[in-house]
């Protein structure tokens, strides 16, 4: 009688463990769409005499999420997520993009313009067609990391039960800026 109900209790507490096992399971769900893209124009800024001419990129964005998955089989509706993404990438849609936090620019804005100055240069911009970003340079590891940034600011994405993500922005082919956020920590990395 002992030893049926010691083998009965031991099924008991391994049924159990492994219903929290399940319960416990992640995944990582990939959202890399065509329509995950903002074209704008930039200049890197490589030291306080050296930047790039002023040019643009149709910028490529992606994004790994990881998640406990439900009892219903997912993460969550990742709909909502791909609209949040979309609006993230058409908010920097053709626009100028000008680093706020660059040591190497000094920006004054007036009624109707931004205007630049970089070593000896003067840069005048159209305020309608800037966006001054809080970065402190115009690259993809900087914008991986504003986008990163804002969509944790979401609160629908704070809700979600998510592990970590990572946040990719391409310039082009093979270039690519990444920076990831766990739930414990947070870093950046890039690749290039």
């Amino acid at each position: 009688y002992i030893k049926f109900n010691g083998v009965r209790l031991l099924r008991k507490l391994i049924h159990n463990l492994e219903k929290e096992a399940s319960m416990k399971r992640t995944a990582t769900i990939e959202i890399a769409k065509e329509y995950l893209n903002f074209s704008a124009g930039h200049f890197t800024i490589f030291s306080a005499t050296e930047r790039e001419r002023l040019h643009g990129h149709n910028f490529s964005v992606s994004t790994k999420i990881e998640s406990s998955v439900n009892e219903n089989g997912l993460c969550f509706n990742y709909g909502n997520l791909k609209q949040k993404l979309k609006v993230l990438c058409d908010d920097l849609d053709e626009y100028m993009l000008l680093p706020m936090h660059s040591p190497y620019l000094d920006i004054e804005t007036n009624d109707t313009e931004h205007v630049v100055r970089f070593n000896d240069e003067t840069l005048r911009f159209n305020k309608s067609d800037c966006l001054l970003l809080p970065v402190r340079n115009t690259t993809v590891e900087e914008f991986s990391e504003l986008l990163l940034n804002r969509l944790l600011a979401d609160p629908e994405i704070k809700a979600y039960d998510i592990s970590r993500i990572e946040m990719r922005v391409s310039s082009g082919a093979g270039q690519w800026g990444t920076c990831e956020w766990t739930s414990h920590s947070q870093k950046s990395t890039s690749e290039k």
